[in-house]
């Protein structure tokens, strides 16, 4: 009997441990393939310095995606899930973020001009270092 307790709490600590990612392997294919992935699971995506220049993310699910020094010029992220996303040193100009989950977001040292921001949630971004000009975005969020 105290095998098979030892080897539930064994089992229920690795679980515990596992890290979570749920994005789906073919949504992360599919938009590094043509940067369009809209309604996307990307949760948890970890996809660090993508070329994204015009993709199209809308309504996609990029909660606590790693796109550290991601290109996202021009990118549509309209209605997107950002939150808790790492978006440092990310190149973010022009891009539509309304209506996007931006809580927690990381985006220390990034450059996020000129981007559209109306009704974005934005509790909590860290713009630490980031070059902000032309948008929405400020300390304080909402």
């Amino acid at each position: 009997m105290n095998k098979l307790f030892s080897t539930f709490f064994l089992m229920a600590a690795m679980v515990i441990a596992a890290p979570a990612s749920a994005e789906n392997p073919s949504h992360v294919k599919q938009l590094l393939e043509t940067r369009s992935c809209v309604g996307c699971d990307l949760s948890g995506a970890n996809i660090p310095a993508a070329y994204l220049v015009g993709a199209d993310l809308r309504k996609a699910n990029l909660q606590g995606a790693n796109l550290t020094d991601a290109n996202l010029e021009g990118a549509d992220l309209t209605s997107a899930n950002l939150q808790n996303a790492n978006l440092t040193r990310a190149f973010a100009s022009n891009v539509s973020l309304n209506l996007a989950n931006l809580k927690n977001a990381n985006l220390k040292n990034a450059n996020v001009s000129n981007a559209e921001t109306t009704g974005a949630q934005m509790n909590g971004v860290d713009i630490t270092g980031a070059l902000v000009e032309g948008s929405g975005i400020s300390v304080g969020g909402d």
